[in-house]
């Protein structure tokens, strides 16, 4: 009677999530998430490409864990999650992936394409960062090349400097206006550098993050310790 009472205390959902999260690594995140909450359970592949969760608690509030679960990367894409309260049974004591036969051959197989996906749209973003930088850096060039314009004419304006003073005065001033645009072209071309070293840096913890994914999947085929 003192287990059954215990029982009646805990909460259950039933969670069927949408989207892009099928042999994309997403049930080994919710796994992670899920035994970080304490919660038991387990996660399961649908043959209509969504996923099933089933989840149960001691003390109930599952917004956060609901919301969690809701991933949006390079890979993982959820639309949608479909929640019904019922009571809980306490037959879990685990959080644990539900696997269809095969099912872990065909993610093994999938692994080494995830990956290649990921170097390709890290160079996608670098390749527009790449262009970018190749246009400030030729309009660097092409004040470079005003700036040349303008000190040959400041050379002709000295040899008529007793005449043309007063021009002369005007080209230096166009000339200190010209070297004023350089120092902005060159500090934007700084950004841009920094804004790289962010980008990678973002980009390779999106690798070791779905790694992570990959080594799960070998180590649940136990090729991987």
């Amino acid at each position: 009677m003192i287990a059954r009472e215990k029982v009646c205390l805990m909460n259950k959902i039933r969670a069927t999530v949408s989207g892009m999260i099928q042999n994309v690594g997403y049930r080994a995140k919710v796994i992670r998430i899920a035994k970080d909450f304490g919660l038991t359970g387990f996660i399961q592949n649908l043959d209509d490409g969504r996923v099933r969760i089933i989840a149960e608690s001691e003390n109930g509030g599952f917004e956060a864990f609901l919301d969690a679960i809701r991933i949006e990367n390079t890979l993982i894409n959820v639309a949608d999650v479909e929640v019904e309260f019922a009571d809980a049974t306490g037959d879990f004591a685990d959080f644990y992936k539900l696997v269809g036969g095969g099912e872990t051959d065909e993610r093994l197989d999938k692994a080494s394409d995830y990956l290649k996906e990921m170097i390709d749209v890290m160079r996608a973003g670098f390749g527009g960062l790449n262009s970018k930088m190749g246009m400030m850096i030729e309009k660097q060039d092409v004040m470079i090349e005003k700036q040349d314009v303008m000190i040959g004419k400041q050379d002709e304006m000295i040899g008529k400097q007793d005449e043309m003073i007063g021009k002369q005065d005007e080209m230096i001033g166009k000339q200190d206006e010209m070297i004023g645009k350089q120092d902005e072209t060159t500090a934007e071309i700084r950004g841009l550098r920094e804004d790289m070293k962010t980008y990678m840096d973002r980009k390779f913890g999106e690798i070791e993050s779905e790694l992570d994914v990959i080594k799960s999947a070998l180590r649940d085929k136990e090729i991987l310790c």
